[in-house]
């Protein structure tokens, strides 16, 4: 489903709350370290150089993006493993557990949380950052779009939609009853991006893969088409610049 190409034309863009979230992890030490969704692994490999004596071990599910992790593997040190999230395990306690911009693919958060703090070690972390632009011009786009008469019928229910994230209060009181401490908060970057139609070409590197999947080929190009005059509507260019602003949530668990 996923295009590496297309989502590396945006990867200083994307690794930004990568950094933002790492920044709030205030850990000294680490054993074992899991990147849940890892993609293509490069922002995986730069927590071996934060913690040297840490096993760090990547998690994601297309093989197209575990393509791209090949040459970044250390023996002993960095592993990359193909499997869903939701269906890992890593068979011994994890110390940290980060997903960046991955857990709103994955559906019924409440029964999430619980599994993913009950793979950690005493006073393990789970770190977390989502987009949450899904109450945004960018989101009533794709679903007017999908709502279209030509593609209701196979696209209805498909990809994300506005309960993909949950309020960020929902997940401080969730993870509190869990017996976790939470820093919290909310960012929205104002990415400025240039060329034609750069909110489609950003979208499609993330949110639109599984609509295209489900499309084909032979539609793709026209569906592009409605969706682009859309979200171009929604962010007009000034000269040469389209500015989209992109909400995320984050938040580092951490066990009381």
């Amino acid at each position: 489903m996923w295009d590496a190409g297309e989502y590396l034309k945006y990867s200083d863009e994307r690794s930004r709350p990568f950094a933002d979230l790492m920044a709030q992890v205030h850990r000294a030490e680490a054993r074992l370290i899991a990147d849940l969704g890892c993609g293509t692994g490069y922002l995986t490999r730069s927590l071996c150089e934060r913690w040297p004596s840490a096993r760090v071990v990547g998690v994601d599910n297309s093989p197209e993006m575990l393509a791209q992790t090949v040459p970044l593997v250390i023996p002993g040190r960095l592993r990359f493993v193909q499997e869903d999230l939701t269906g890992w395990s890593s068979g011994e306690l994890v110390d940290l557990i980060i997903t960046n911009a991955a857990l709103q693919w994955v559906s019924d958060h409440d029964s999430v949380l619980p599994r993913l703090v009950g793979m950690l070690a005493p006073g393990g972390t789970l770190a977390v950052q989502m987009p949450n632009r899904f109450q945004t011009p960018s989101q009533a786009a794709i679903e007017e779009t999908v709502t279209d008469h030509r593609w209701s019928s196979s696209l209805t229910g498909v990809g994300l939609h506005r309960e993909s994230v949950m309020p960020i209060s929902w997940y401080v009181h969730r993870l509190h009853d869990l017996g976790f401490s939470v820093n919290a908060w909310e960012t929205t970057y104002i990415h400025v991006l240039t060329g034609e139609n750069p909110v489609l070409r950003w979208l499609q590197g993330t949110a639109l893969r599984p609509l295209l999947e489900r499309v084909g080929p032979d539609q793709e190009g026209e569906f592009l088409r409605a969706l682009g005059n859309r979200l171009a509507a929604a962010y007009p260019a000034r000269g040469a610049v389209t500015l989209f602003p992109m909400p995320r949530l984050f938040f580092v668990a951490t066990e009381r």
